[in-house]
């Protein structure tokens, strides 16, 4: 009996590894501060058409409005409820949302946020995105409700009550991070209102959730905070599925808290990809692509199996976070799309492709004055629909990096050699690279300053191939350059360094 109870813990904790994906589908979106509207749209006329498994949601729990600076994008990370109400919408558009992203396969992942809830600064008053009333001053939050009683003020032993010293590990988990309000969450109670907020989320229909700041919670108390929440809806995922859950543990090294201290609970932002990653495609430190043959585990990463990864997100894209200069974002497009399309290609981890928006920069002695700003909003801090133009890009200041050909076409890719090896590496041993996945797809990146000219096995089929990088195929027709695989499995390449993306890509399906 003993080993039967051992087993059904164990299926349950090694379920929520799986993104829950509907067949076919392999990547997930991060739409950074979209509305729930512009979602449900965007789900219905172009995620699902091109293969998106899911998309990740900014925190949908009501959250303090703050003035100053004016309406910041981190003010989604200062819940004072956990009512479904933000500036993203309401929840009746939060609903309609995760219905119609479900009903043509994508999935919805939740940013939850339950280490905390304000800053202690956050005052007292209805300035909040629901209107609802609350006090960070008494630690007064009567919409959840959490008292004084619920906080972790009593165990922190620094004389602020802040975090100090992140090499102590007591510190770091039960002290405030940069003010926040720091929830007591080995207390039962407390466990008990964020797995019914978490619940209620799943009753709606999504799909799992991006846990926020992990590192600064016990590994226990998440571990009992999983175990309560509910398998998903059946309405959309198949009896007994459990919610994915994959949590932000940001670990470069160097400290005593490890992201291998939560791999057992779920997946975890593996957060050594893209910093290390950026390093090779900007050569810096005399980093070179060749070196990448062994990448994944072989880098010192965690396994596979339990890792999230991605080239940027919201944080470090601003120099927040993990990763530092070397982290590879749209304003640098080009090697953006370099890392962006290694990433997909390659079979390590479940892939994250990243949404922005753009906001004006000012760089002081290298740090961004301005990684504050909101997302594109009215004068009233309201955020702004995203507009599709004519050829497809986003206006307004949305980026859309998921809407662009190279990464489409990639996230496709990955789909179509989903479960196949890596296979046929080559390299120059510079910053010339290619290899295959199984004899389903083949990618060749020239990084470096000449042009590169040399005939590959890729392990494909024999036969004429559209490069996916360059062009659609378009029925028996590419819009881009044409590769001619040999009976032989072997095709000739030329990339001029100087090209906008210097890099070819063809699959199976992309087969004229």
């Amino acid at each position: 009996m003993k080993l039967l109870i051992l087993a059904a813990l164990l299926g349950l904790s090694f379920a929520q590894f799986n993104p829950n994906t509907k067949s076919g589908r392999t990547s997930i979106v991060h739409l950074f501060e979209w509305r729930w509207k512009d979602i449900a749209a965007e789900c219905e006329r172009y995620l699902a058409p091109n293969g998106y498994g899911g998309v990740q949601i900014s925190p949908p729990s009501e959250s303090i409005k703050v003035s100053n600076p004016f309406r910041p994008w981190w003010e989604r990370y200062q819940p004072i409820s956990y009512n479904l109400c933000s500036r993203s919408g309401t929840e009746a558009e939060l609903r309609d949302m995760v219905t119609r992203c479900n009903n043509v396969g994508v999935n919805i992942y939740v940013d939850a946020v339950i280490n905390h809830m304000c800053g202690s600064g956050g005052g007292e008053g209805t300035h909040s995105s629901c209107g609802t009333w609350f006090s960070a001053t008494k630690k007064d939050f009567p919409s959840v409700s959490y008292s004084s009683w619920d906080f972790n003020d009593g165990k922190c032993k620094t004389s602020n009550g802040e975090i100090q010293n992140y090499n102590d590990i007591y510190q770091v988990r039960d002290c405030r991070l940069v003010g926040l309000l720091d929830l007591a969450l080995e207390k039962d109670y407390v466990r008990g209102k964020v797995a019914a907020y978490m619940n209620k989320l799943i009753d709606i229909g999504v799909a799992g959730f991006r846990v926020d700041a992990c590192k600064h919670m016990w590994p226990g108390d998440l571990s009992n905070v999983y175990g309560r929440l509910k398998n998903l809806n059946t309405k959309w995922f198949s009896s007994g599925s459990r919610p994915f859950i994959y949590q932000e543990v940001i670990d470069l090294g160097g400290e005593p808290i490890k992201a291998s201290e939560y791999t057992g609970l779920g997946r975890v932002t593996e957060f050594k990809y893209g910093a290390k990653l950026g390093e090779v495609v900007r050569k810096w430190n005399g980093q070179k692509m060749s070196y990448l043959k062994n990448w994944g585990e072989g880098w010192g990463f965690m396994p596979t199996g339990k890792a999230l990864v991605f080239v940027d997100n919201h944080d470090n894209q601003r120099g927040h976070g993990a990763g530092g200069a070397s982290i590879l974002t749209f304003w640098d497009s080009r090697l953006y799309k370099i890392g962006t399309a290694f990433m997909l290609a390659h079979p390590y981890g479940v892939t994250r492709v990243m949404s922005s928006y753009r906001w004006t920069r000012n760089i002081v002695n290298g740090k961004d004055q301005n990684d504050w700003i909101g997302p594109p909003s009215y004068s009233d801090g309201t955020t702004k629909p995203v507009p599709i133009n004519a050829d497809s890009t986003c206006g307004d200041n949305w980026v859309c990096e998921h809407r662009w050909r190279q990464i489409r076409n990639m996230v496709i890719f990955r789909n179509v050699v989903n479960g196949q090896p890596l296979s046929n590496w080559w390299d120059n041993g510079s910053n010339m690279i290619a290899f295959g996945r199984g004899n389903r797809g083949f990618l060749i990146i020239n990084n470096d300053t000449w042009e590169m000219t040399i005939t590959l096995n890729t392990g494909l089929p024999a036969g004429t191939y559209c490069d996916v990088i360059s062009g659609d195929k378009s029925g028996t027709k590419c819009t881009g350059k044409q590769v001619t695989v040999g009976s032989d499995g072997r095709a000739y390449f030329k990339i001029n360094s100087a090209e906008a993306d210097p890099m070819i890509a063809i699959h199976v399906n992309a087969k004229l």
